[in-house]
C-alpha cells in the first residue's frame, strides 16, 4: 500500500490523517512528540523531530522501497521546508524548497515582497548580537511590531508602543526564535483577515476567507473568526489579489498557501504568508462547514499531483484588482472563490492566571444550538495564564449556522457555560486580581470589565469601609447601587459573560457559601469575571 507521510501529529493534522486513510493511502505520521493526541489515528508512527530533515529524508526512501509515497504533507504546522525537503528528494509534487524557505522566514518573505511590489510593511531584522545597535540608530515612529522570524501562535509577538516596550519586545520575540533571530515592522491599522488556498497548474482557489478577530494589546490574540468575511466584494478581490501576487513572488506553485493580511487605509497589507494550509480549526473545521468543501481532501490531491475535483467543479473565477503601489501588475494566476453556503464562526475561552481546578458547563455548552464542536486544551491540574499568545487559550467553540447572528450568538452563548475554576490560594491568581501588571505591559492583562472613573471610584471606597455579604444567601441581592447602574450598560468580560450573568452563575455554582468582605468580592468580579468571584468563594 502506498503511503502519505504526515508531518506532525497534533489535533490541526486530524484532518489529514483522516482524508489520507479515507483516500486508501496508509498514513504514517511523525512527531517529535510521541503522547501527541493524533499518534492512535495513525496507520503507522514514527517519533521524528519534523526539525531534522535527514531523518525526514530518510524515512521517506524507505516508504518509497517498502511500497510507495504518494505525498508528504502538513497543517497548521511551522515545517513546510521540512514537506519541501522531503518531496523535492523523493520526487514528489509539491512547492520547491526554495519557495517554502522563502515562506517559512518572515525577513526573507518581506524581501521577496518588497522586491516584487507586493504590499507589506517596512521592516528591519533584529539578531541576538545586533540588537542594541539596530535600536539605537532607527528612529521610530510607534507604535511597531515585534515578532520572531520563524515561530507561529503568535510567541513573542507583541506591539511595542514607545522605546522602553521595545527593548523587551524585540528581546522576547529574538528567544521565541529558533535561529535567535526577530523581525521588526511598522504596525499596520485595519481589519485582519485569514485566507486559505490551493494551488496549481497556473489556477489559485482561495478555499477561506474568515474575518479574524484581535484584542488584548500588546499582544495579538486571536479570539476567534468567522467565516464568509463581511467586508464587501471589491475589497475582498482587492485582498485577494494582493494575496495573490504575494505568492508569486515567492515562488510558490503547487499546494496550500495561507496568508494573514489587513485592509489598511492604504489598501491591502501582506502580514505574512505560508506554504501550508492554516492552523487554528480553519482550514479543517469552519471552512469545511461553511462550505461543504473537503478542503483537507482535495489539499492531499494537490499534494498527489492530482487535480482537486471539488475545487474545480465548483469555482468562481475572481478579478485581479492591482494594488495601489503596483497598479500595472497583472494577475500571475487564474484565480477562483469557493464560496460559503453557511456561516461557521470559532471562539475560545480564556482564563486568568492560576491552576486550574476543574472545568465545569463542556457538556451544557455541546447542547447549545449549532455547536459543532468543543474543544478543551487544557483541564484540571494546567497551569493558565492570561493568554500573551494563541497556544495559551483553554480551549475553542466551533459553531455553523444558516446566518451570521446565529452562528455567533452559539459560539458566544457556548463559551459563557462554560466555567475555569481555580485552585486557591495561588501567587499569580492573587497578582491578577490586585491588579499588578508588567511595567513594559501596560493595560495588561486588562480587568474583566474596564470601569468608568466614577466607578472605579466608588469601588475604591468600599476598601475604607467594612461592609459584608452575609453567608448562604444570592450575592446578586447584594449588588451595590453603583455597580448595578454600571451593569446595565451590558459590558461583557472575555468569555462574554455580563455582571448579571456572572452573579447568576456563581449563584447557580455556590448556593451555599461563606461570608465575604464586599470590597474584596466586588473588586475580584471586576477583575476576574466568575473565575474571581469563584477563587475568593474557594478560598478557606
Amino acid at each position: 500500500m502506498e503511503s502519505i507521510l504526515i508531518l506532525g501529529a497534533g489535533l490541526m493534522q486530524k484532518p489529514a490523517i483522516l482524508a489520507a486513510k479515507k483516500a486508501g493511502y496508509k498514513a504514517v505520521v511523525v512527531d517529535g512528540n510521541p503522547d501527541a493526541v493524533c499518534v492512535p489515528l495513525a496507520d503507522e508512527f514514527k517519533p521524528v523531530d519534523l526539525k531534522d530533515v535527514d531523518s525526514l529524508v530518510e524515512l521517506g526512501m524507505e516508504l518509497i522501497n517498502k511500497g510507495g509515497l504518494k505525498a508528504v504533507f502538513t497543517a497548521g504546522t511551522d515545517f513546510s521546508a521540512s514537506v519541501a525537503a522531503v518531496a523535492e528528494k523523493c520526487a514528489l509534487p509539491g512547492h520547491s524548497l526554495q519557495a517554502a524557505k522563502n515562506a517559512s522566514n518572515k525577513t526573507v518573505m518581506r524581501s521577496c515582497f518588497e522586491k516584487a511590489s507586493v504590499p507589506s510593511p517596512k521592516f528591519i531584522k533584529i539578531t541576538e548580537e545586533n540588537s542594541d545597535s539596530e535600536l539605537s540608530v532607527h528612529n521610530f515612529n510607534f507604535p511597531v511590531v515585534v515578532k520572531p522570524v520563524d515561530n507561529m501562535g503568535g510567541r513573542g509577538c507583541r506591539l511595542a508602543r514607545n522605546f522602553e516596550e521595545l527593548k523587551s519586545a524585540c528581546d522576547s520575540a529574538v528567544h521565541n526564535s529558533r535561529t535567535l533571530t526577530a523581525i521588526l515592522e511598522d504596525y499596520m491599522e485595519g481589519p485582519e483577515y485569514s485566507i486559505d488556498s490551493l494551488l496549481y497548474d497556473g489556477k489559485l482557489f482561495i478555499t477561506g476567507f474568515a474575518d479574524r478577530h484581535i484584542k488584548y494589546p500588546p499582544y495579538f490574540i486571536e479570539v476567534g473568526h468567522t467565516m464568509p468575511t463581511i467586508c464587501s466584494k471589491k475589497d475582498y478581490c482587492r485582498l485577494v489579489s494582493a494575496f495573490a501576487l504575494g505568492i508569486s513572488s515567492l515562488g510558490l506553485t503547487r499546494g496550500a498557501a495561507k496568508a494573514d493580511i489587513k485592509l489598511t487605509k492604504n489598501g491591502p497589507m501582506i502580514g505574512e504568508i505560508a506554504a501550508r494550509l492554516s492552523g487554528g480549526y480553519m482550514s479543517g473545521w469552519t471552512y469545511p462547514y461553511a462550505s461543504d468543501c473537503p478542503l483537507t481532501e482535495e489539499a492531499l490531491s494537490v499534494s498527489c499531483g492530482l487535480d482537486a475535483k471539488y475545487l474545480e467543479s465548483h469555482k468562481e473565477e475572481l478579478e485581479f484588482i492591482p494594488p495601489e503601489n503596483n497598479k500595472n501588475a497583472k494577475a500571475p494566476f487564474k484565480i477562483y472563490d469557493i464560496r460559503c453556503v453557511r456561516t461557521s464562526a470559532e471562539r475560545a475561552w480564556i482564563s486568568i492566571p492560576g491552576i486550574i481546578k476543574s472545568v465545569e458547563g463542556l457538556e451544557e455548552a455541546s447542547n447549545v444550538k449549532y455547536v459543532k464542536d468543543v474543544l478543551p486544551r487544557l483541564l484540571a491540574g494546567k497551569n493558565v495564564n492570561f493568554p500573551r499568545n494563541n497556544v495559551e487559550k483553554c480551549g475553542n467553540i466551533i459553531t455553523c449556522a444558516p446566518s451570521r447572528e446565529e452562528a455567533v450568538f452559539a459560539a458566544e452563548e457556548a463559551i459563557r457555560k462554560i466555567t475555569v475554576r481555580l485552585q486557591p490560594n495561588n501567587h499569580y491568581t492573587d497578582a491578577f486580581l490586585s491588579g499588578l501588571t508588567e511595567k513594559s505591559e501596560k493595560g495588561f492583562p486588562p480587568p474583566a470589565y474596564e470601569l468608568d472613573e466614577k466607578t472605579a471610584h466608588e469601588l475604591e471606597k468600599l476598601h475604607s469601609e467594612i461592609h459584608i455579604i452575609p453567608a448562604d444567601v444570592p450575592v446578586s441581592e447584594f449588588l451595590p447601587s453603583f455597580l448595578k447602574e454600571y451593569a446595565e450598560k451590558n459590558i461583557v468580560d472575555w468569555n462574554y459573560c455580563t455582571i448579571k450573568q456572572t452573579l447568576q452563575r456563581f449563584d447557580k455554582i455556590c448556593p451555599k457559601h461563606r461570608k465575604f468582605d464586599s470590597y474584596r468580592f466586588w473588586n475580584a468580579l471586576i477583575r476576574g469575571g466568575i473565575q474571581g468571584v469563584l477563587y475568593v468563594a474557594d478560598i478557606e
